[in-house]
């Protein structure tokens, strides 16, 4: 039997999947699986993650939560490997991309002001000019969030394997020398 939180966790859940379902089924969209965003983390799974905690927080403290959830979905579409230099070589990754997801998602869907200014603003500081709404705020937050929970998991694997392999040279060295 469920719980009475686990009713509302399934219909906030629901209600987000219908929020974000004709991004998600958008061919361009899911395209973004075939990059990497940080460590093992597809640009989709990232975007994925921002869409859900930029829903949950707005929703929480009664903002557009529709919006957040489609900006948060859609602010790293830039179908690219930032990873290797530009052939035309404009700009810096970091400074460029939300101006290049921006316009992708322009391309694909009729996005509001806040939605816009999500995508074009989530790399602030980076970008210098400030978010308008406090959904842009929330998107900026939760990239960061997003980002660190992706990199603080791939270290701590990377670590524990090195840790593996630290034990077992001196493991191998202590056989050698007894």
């Amino acid at each position: 039997m469920l719980h009475t939180s686990d009713k509302i966790l399934n219909n906030e859940e629901e209600e987000f999947q219908s929020i974000i379902y004709d991004l998600i089924q958008n061919e361009t969209v899911n395209k973004m699986k075939n990059f990497r965003q940080h460590f093992k983390t597809s640009c989709f799974d990232h975007c994925m993650a921002v869409s859900y905690y930029s829903y949950k927080m707005c929703k929480r403290l009664r903002l557009d939560y529709k919006s957040a959830a489609r900006a948060g979905m859609l602010h790293d579409l830039f179908l690219y490997d930032w990873r290797k230099p530009r052939p035309d070589g404009k700009g810096l990754h970091g400074f460029r991309h939300p101006r290049v997801a921006l316009t992708n998602a322009m391309k694909l869907f009729e996005l509001n002001k806040i939605e816009q200014d999500c995508i074009l603003k989530h790399m602030w500081p980076l970008t210098v000019i400030l978010p308008k709404y406090k959904e842009s705020y929330i998107i900026t937050v939760a990239d960061k969030y997003a980002t660190f929970l992706e990199n603080r998991k791939a270290i701590k694997e990377n670590f524990k394997f090195q840790k593996f392999y630290r034990y077992s040279y001196i493991f191998l060295c202590a056989l050698i020398f007894v």
